[in-house]
C-alpha cells in the first residue's frame, strides 16, 4: 500500500507539478468514490438486515438481504457482474464470466422453494435506495420544524 501511494502521488507530482497533481488526484478519488457508491449502494441498501441470532439458513440470508440489478450487457459492464449480488454472495469466488449462468439456476432454485428473489431494473434499484432516505429526511425536517 505504501509503495502504491508513493508511486501514485510521486508520479503525479513529477509529471504534473504539485498543484495540478493535487487537482487530478482529488478529481480521480472523488470520481472513483462516486462510481463505487453507484455500484455498491443498490445491492444492499434498503434490504432487510439479519443478525446471527436469526433462524435463517445461509441461502436465505444471502437471497433475502441482497438485491440483483436486472442483467443487460451494459449493466453487466457497469457493475462488473456485481449486479448479480445474490449469486456473488452465494458463490464469492465464482469467475465473473460464469455468474450469469448461475443467476438463472439460482433464480429457478429460489422460485421452486418459494424464496423471494428480488431483482429490479437499474433505475428501480436507485429508487429503492433513495426512497427510504428521502422519507427519513422529510421526517427529520418535519421534526425540526415542530421544535
Amino acid at each position: 500500500m505504501a509503495v502504491h501511494v508513493v508511486l501514485y502521488v510521486g508520479l503525479a507530482v513529477h509529471f504534473l507539478g504539485p498543484w495540478s497533481a493535487l487537482l487530478v488526484i482529488a478529481i480521480h478519488q472523488c470520481g472513483g468514490g462516486f462510481y463505487m457508491a453507484l455500484v455498491f449502494a443498490p445491492n444492499h441498501k434498503g434490504m432487510p438486515q439479519v443478525d446471527d441470532r436469526g433462524d435463517l439458513d445461509f441461502l436465505r440470508k444471502q437471497v433475502l438481504t441482497s438485491r440483483n440489478v436486472r442483467s443487460h450487457p451494459l449493466t453487466d459492464m457497469w457493475y462488473g457482474a456485481l449486479n448479480y449480488q445474490i449469486e456473488h454472495h452465494l458463490f464469492p469466488t465464482m469467475p465473473r464470466n460464469r455468474v450469469r449462468e448461475a443467476h438463472l439456476i439460482v433464480r429457478q432454485f429460489c422460485a421452486e422453494r418459494c424464496i423471494p428473489y428480488h431483482e429490479v431494473s437499474m433505475p428501480q434499484s436507485y429508487r429503492e435506495v433513495g426512497d427510504p432516505l428521502r422519507s427519513r429526511a422529510r421526517s427529520e425536517h418535519a421534526g425540526r420544524a415542530r421544535r
